[in-house]
């Protein structure tokens, strides 16, 4: 039965295919599958390399002996560590604005599946994981119809098997778009606007939270929600975004 199942799936997919054939989240040209971008547009990514800030991420223009940036020295974030494979930058923006706002969906496929081969190289010693959202407010989810955020995370579970809870944490009260703000008035913006509902604590508790976001810019909504979730009981908090705001540091 199984393999009739599967046969019966592959038989489905190929039509789908025919009717719908996948395209490029980015450029929308023909692709083979859908969840991945062309070569044209993969080239044009700014993929994050070695050295970077082992606490937010942020690539270093040279080789550095202490791999902590003077900005997170000087003011560390509530979370432990943030990963992201891309800069938000060129084709990387494209795939975050076209999911967020342009509804290509297959998009949220693809930037999992490249989070995916980043985080596992990064991850390795990380044991009890979980993957968690970061949530939007139920006014801002309704207008939008969906949160970006928990569709990567999805895509994400499936691609590296790992669990994902998109109810424990959530976001208690409204608040305005963080582009208007720089980083101190973001940081004030989100402050305490998060929360982890009691029913959901234990399912928290002790473990490795991968809070999944699209794009980190400051951090401010990161380290908002770190705060929530340690709170809670969380140990280690690793912010896994798509992309990331920012470039290369001197030093």
């Amino acid at each position: 039965m199984l393999i009739v199942a599967k046969r019966l799936q592959s038989i489905f997919h190929a039509g789908l295919n025919m009717l719908l054939p996948p395209r490029c989240p980015s450029c929308r040209v023909r692709i083979e599958e859908n969840g991945h971008i062309c070569a044209e547009c993969w080239a044009t990514l700014s993929l994050i390399a070695d050295p970077k800030c082992k606490v937010c991420g942020l690539p270093f223009t040279h080789e550095q002996e202490d791999l902590t940036c003077g900005a997170c020295l000087a003011a560390p974030p509530s979370y432990d560590r943030a990963i992201a494979p891309v800069l938000y930058e060129d084709k990387g923006r494209d795939l975050v604005l076209g999911l967020k706002h342009g509804r290509l969906f297959s998009a949220a496929l693809a930037m999992a599946r490249l989070m995916a081969g980043h985080l596992s190289r990064s991850l390795t010693e990380e044991k009890n994981c979980l993957l968690v959202p970061v949530p939007l407010h139920p006014t801002r989810l309704i207008a939008r119809r969906f949160n970006q955020s928990q569709l990567v995370a999805e895509a994400l579970s499936d691609q590296m098997n790992l669990p994902m809870n998109a109810l424990a944490l959530r976001r208690k009260r409204a608040t305005p778009s963080q582009g208007g703000f720089k980083k101190a008035g973001r940081l004030k913006n989100v402050s305490g606007a998060f929360e982890v509902a009691e029913q959901h604590q234990p399912a928290i508790e002790d473990k490795t939270i991968l809070l999944v976001d699209d794009v980190l810019t400051t951090g401010a909504t990161a380290s908002a929600c770190a705060v929530a979730l340690k709170k809670a009981g969380a140990g280690k908090i690793i912010v896994a975004a798509f992309a990331r705001v920012g470039g290369p540091l001197s030093g």
